[in-house]
């Protein structure tokens, strides 16, 4: 029973102590701000007296009125500093972006340099393209109707000034020149579709060089010459081509089948005929050694043999003959066609 009693008394004096402590803060705090108002609060009496007999004049502020000006004070010095440290970024920036305006504006001058150079080649472009198509023998009617794209023909085409509002002229040239060009298409397809039959046509008939590689050089022409072990006129059916040795490669004018690998000690020695189409054969005389045998096809710029000097020869160099059925014709007329132009060698 003690003790419960003495638990008792003890948690009253906690209590009370707690209640007596909560007092003493509450009346410090009070104190403290009971202290803070009565010095904000508290009023000062400025006096300016003037040198003369005039009224005295009497200035009453307090604390308060005091701290409110130096925060006003204080506001509009940090806003100044902040102002003017935005009013400095502001204006780097600005300068920042006129130096790009300017660099954007030399740009946009050479762009309006290059649209125009790019426009007075399109204004040739179409009389070549007209050109080209009738010098191939092509459809030129494709042209014509790329010339007419829009508006008239492509001179006509270019002069136009009149653009929608707000499109620069060099933007709408360009759009123009872009239908144009799109139009150009097709007969630019009709040139490689003709140069395409022709390449074709080309691997069929005797075009290129007999030596590979495009060596040597004419050293006897088709026609009448003098015979060089009889020293009299004679009609030489083919032409002699020599690189001055012996051993470079011989190659098939065009595509074909040879129909005679032969040898004539009195004639023209080591000797090969290719039947080609439309008529023509080739003859490859005087060579050093064969790479190919009867009945065997080839095609154009294939290795037949090498140049020698077997058979009646002076020296090193193969004979080349071209024959259009029964007629023996001058090769020469077929060899302005450079091997460049053929189909590339197998």
């Amino acid at each position: 029973m003690a003790s419960v009693h003495e638990y008792k008394r003890f948690e009253n004096n906690l209590v009370q102590k707690i209640k007596n402590g909560a007092r003493v803060i509450a009346g410090g705090i009070g104190a403290f701000f009971l202290g803070i108002g009565r010095t904000i609060t508290r009023r000062y009496t400025v006096v300016f007296v003037p040198h003369s007999e005039k009224k005295v004049y009497n200035l009453h502020i307090s604390v308060l009125s005091i701290l409110c000006f130096f925060l006003i004070l204080g506001g509009i010095v940090v806003a100044f500093f902040w102002y003017g440290a935005s009013y400095n970024h502001t204006r780097g920036s600005l300068a920042d972006k006129d130096t790009r305006l300017k660099d954007t504006k030399a740009s946009l001058d050479q762009l309006r340099d290059e649209v125009a150079q790019l426009l007075r080649e399109a204004r040739s472009f179409e009389p070549a393209l007209s050109q080209t198509l009738l010098a191939l023998g092509a459809d030129v009617k494709g042209a014509e109707n790329a010339t007419t794209a829009s508006a008239g023909d492509l001179s006509t085409f270019f002069n136009i000034n009149e653009t929608p509002e707000g499109v620069l002229q060099e933007v709408e040239d360009l759009r123009r020149l872009t239908t144009f060009l799109s139009s150009a298409a097709t007969p630019v397809r009709e040139i490689g579709n003709l140069l395409d039959s022709q390449s074709a046509l080309l691997t069929e008939i005797p075009s290129i060089w007999p030596i590979k590689g495009g060596l040597g050089h004419i050293s006897m022409r088709f026609g009448q010459n003098i015979n060089p072990f009889t020293g009299m006129y004679y009609i030489h059916k083919g032409i002699d081509l020599s690189t001055y040795r012996q051993g470079d490669p011989i190659v098939a004018t065009a595509d074909g089948q040879v129909v005679a690998v032969d040898y004539d000690e009195a004639g023209f020695g080591n000797n090969i005929i290719i039947r080609h189409k439309h008529g023509f054969y080739t003859r490859y005389g005087h060579m050093a050694a064969f790479r190919v045998k009867t009945g065997q096809r080839v095609q154009q710029g294939e290795v037949i043999g090498y140049i020698g000097n077997t058979g009646l020869s002076t020296g090193p160099h193969v004979h080349y003959e071209v024959h259009i059925g029964s007629d023996v014709v001058d090769p020469y007329k077929y060899l302005n066609i450079r091997s460049s132009i053929a189909k590339t060698p197998r």
